[in-house]
Parts: structure tokens; sequence; C-alpha cells
């Protein structure tokens, strides 16, 4: 999509601008050296911020209760019945209303989320801390193969099966893991997985296998204690879930993108994020306000039996990925994609090299082997969007209106919520 550009001209004040450039820099530098690393896998409710027994989280800008719809609102409620908060859905709908039980967004906590990125306090969490900067970021655990998941509005006997699980197998044995091998740097798996065709966010398959070997030599240390079964569960798991890396590359991407929020005159996105009614986007300048706008326009392929009158949007933040070079940012990396999502190899590298006109800069770790190791277009600026008319490219899965995945493809939101931002940006540093 393009637009008159000539509509959307900086129009900044000499100042202004050489205080944005100079901004720009420093979140860019954020970006690229931060150093995130697991450090360990907990209940929600042991080390998030200000989660308690009573909150439940999910993905997007925050909302009201009242204002949460569909699948997002159907995944929260069920989390209440999970959780024990309350019996059923209508006891769940009446302890929220009441406020005995919380209902925020994962944005509020550190978090970021999957599809309707739905956290209880029981639930377990990768603990992700980057290095350089010392912030932390959350992300809750893969639920699995199926395609009816807590995250995408379902519920039942299977879903219930799996969470528990994950709550009393596969967490406590990855924190156990992590006690014996020690914390597991990411980025430089990131870089590799790169390189062996993930963009690590629709395509997690070397990641997964890299994450896996790393923990290897501690489940095999395993294998003569009280942990033995346990760990050749995690060990199966893994082998046969090729996205279970995807939320570690998530909590990675939040905490990168976290240590580059909040540096004044910036333009530069450090989120973006969807809920059942909108698409937002947080620019690094501009505090923790959302700029919201309609929801991405949808190219993708649905799974068998399906249409696009069945999809219906719940919520998802995976989406961090982009903000920080990789996912629809690292495309030409995967081409096999097209076997999930669609599309051609002419067409995934002509969406990557786009990307280049509205970031600020290149990953110096993030290379992309497709455009001769040229690094990741990383920084994604608000102005260059608009200047340019290009959107940013995102990866993504598709939910369908009864629970469950249902097709997966390429996001590109309108540019309503850049205007927006844009705006904001010069009242408060033009105008102000």
């Amino acid at each position: 999509m393009t637009i008159d550009s000539q509509a959307f001209a900086l129009d900044l004040p000499a100042d202004v601008e050489e205080r944005r450039r100079a901004a720009n820099a420093e979140t860019l530098s954020r970006l690229t050296a931060a150093e995130p690393v697991l450090v360990d896998v907990a209940p929600a409710g042991d080390v998030v911020p200000g989660m308690t027994p009573s909150t439940i989280l999910t993905s997007g800008a925050p909302l009201e209760w009242h204002e949460y719809t569909g699948g997002q609102r159907r995944a929260v409620l069920y989390a209440a019945v999970y959780e024990g908060l309350a019996a059923d859905l209508a006891g769940a709908e009446q302890a929220i209303e009441s406020g005995r039980v919380q209902v925020r967004s994962t944005q509020q906590h550190a978090c970021i989320g999957s599809v309707a990125g739905i956290y209880t306090a029981s639930m377990p969490v990768l603990v992700v801390r980057d290095e350089t900067h010392g912030n932390t970021a959350f992300c809750n655990l893969y639920e699995g193969e199926s395609r009816h998941r807590l995250n995408y509005g379902s519920y039942g006997e299977e879903v219930v099966t799996g969470l528990r699980w994950l709550e009393e197998v596969m967490g406590p044995l990855l924190a156990e893991c992590l006690r014996r091998t020690g914390p597991i740097r990411l980025k430089p798996l990131m870089a590799r997985a790169l390189r062996l065709g993930d963009e690590l966010h629709s395509r997690n398959t070397a990641a997964t296998l890299l994450l896996t070997r790393e923990l290897t030599p501690a489940f095999l240390d395993l294998e003569s204690t009280e942990h033995a079964a346990a760990a050749r569960a995690v060990f199966e798991f893994l082998s046969r879930n090729e996205y279970a890396f995807l939320r570690l590359g998530m909590a990675a991407a939040k905490a990168t993108a976290d240590a580059a929020h909040g540096i004044p005159y910036s333009s530069v996105l450090t989120g973006m994020a969807l809920n059942c009614r909108e698409f937002g986007i947080r620019v690094s300048g501009l505090e923790d306000e959302w700029f919201r706008g309609a929801h991405p326009r949808l190219e993708g392929r649905f799974f068998d039996g399906f249409t696009e009158a069945d999809a219906e949007w719940i919520g998802g933040e995976s989406c961090v990925t982009e903000t920080i070079g990789l996912g629809g940012f690292a495309q030409a990396c995967a081409p096999t994609l097209q076997a999930y999502q669609g599309g051609t190899s002419e067409a995934m590298r002509a969406n990557n090299e786009a990307m280049y006109a509205i970031t600020v800069g290149e990953h110096p770790d993030f290379r992309l082997p497709p455009l001769d190791f040229r690094g990741s277009p990383v920084g994604i600026d608000v102005f260059k969007v608009l200047e340019t008319g290009v959107v940013p490219v995102i990866d993504g899965g598709l939910a369908g209106k009864d629970g469950g995945q249902i097709g997966a493809g390429v996001l590109r939101p309108d540019l309503d919520c850049f205007t927006d931002a844009a705006d904001a940006y010069r009242r408060r540093y033009v105008t102000g």
C-alpha cells in the first residue's frame, strides 16, 4: 500500500528534528545492544510484577472489561474457571464484574501474550532478563500442537490437561534444568536460527532444535534422578512441537523493546499488539500511550475446511518480534513458510526488503543470508511509515470464531494508528 508521501512530510522544526534523530539513534542502540537471557521458569504469581491470585492477564492495549468480546472474552472467562476463581462461566462473569477478579493487559505487567495471551497466577512463565539494561520480561509456555488452546479461545478436557502438564511438569523441569546449566543466552541462538531457515515468528523449527540441544546435557544429567520421567516427557514435547521456541523469542523481544522504551523525542516503535477490537502501537518517546487503529488486513492461507468467514480477532502480541527486526522483517530467511501461510519466495524477499525503508538501522547480529547477510531492518519509525506509505509486514496465525487456529498469513496494518502517533508526537514536542 502506498499513499501521497507529501501529505505526511515531517515538517518538524530543525531543533526538534535534530533531537529526534539523536533519540532514534539511541533507541536503535538499545534495540541492538540488548542481551536477553533466560534466567528462570516460575509461576506467574511468584515473579510477575503486580500479579495476584485473582488477576488474569490478556493481550493487547488495555480495555475495560465490557469492551472485550468474542474469543478473547471467552478465553478470560475460561481462565477464571481454570484457576478456580469461579465454578463456571456465569460465575466468572460475576466475579469480574464485581471486582473480585481483575482483568488487565499483559502490557501493564512486563508480559507478552500469544493470541489471547492468557496468564493466571499458577501458570509457569519464562523469565528473560536483558543483561545490558537490567529489565525483565515474561512469557507463558507454548500449549502444544493441538489447534485447540486456551490462547485461541478453546477450553475443555484436552486444554485443561495440557495446561496442568505445563504447570506441574514442564515448568518445574525447565527450572531445574536452568539450575543445572545456568542461564541461556538467547540472542546468539536466535541469530543462528536465522541462518538455519527461521524468521523467529511463524517459523521456529531451528530455534527449538537449538534450544533442545542447549538443554540436553541437563536432560541427561537428570536421567539418574527423580526428574527422569519429566525430563523425557519435556524432551519429547520439544521434539514434536516446533513452535515451542516462539514464546522464548517473544520474551526476548519484549525485554529488548522495553529496554528501548521511554527515550524522549524518539519516534521508533517499541510495541505492536492486537486485542479483539483493534491494532495498537507504542512509541518510545510517547510514554505508555497506545495508538489504536483498525485490525490489519489479512493475506493468508486458511487450513482445510475454513474460510475468511470463520476468522475472528482475539488478540495477539507475537508481533513484538517484528519490532526488533524478526518475523516479517526477516521473512526472506524462511521460504518454507509458503507451505504454511502461502505466498512465494519472491514475494517474501520483496516484503523483507521493503522494511528497510521504514526502519532506522540494520541489526548487527540478526543477519539474513538470502540478502547477502545484510542485517535485518530494525527500529520502525512512525514518520518513515507515513512518508513512504509502507506499513510493517507481520507474520501471524489466524483464530477461528469457534476456537482454535484456522490459518496463517501476513498481516498489514492500516496507517490510522501511525497518523495518530505522529500527531501526538507533534503535540508533545512541537506545539507542547
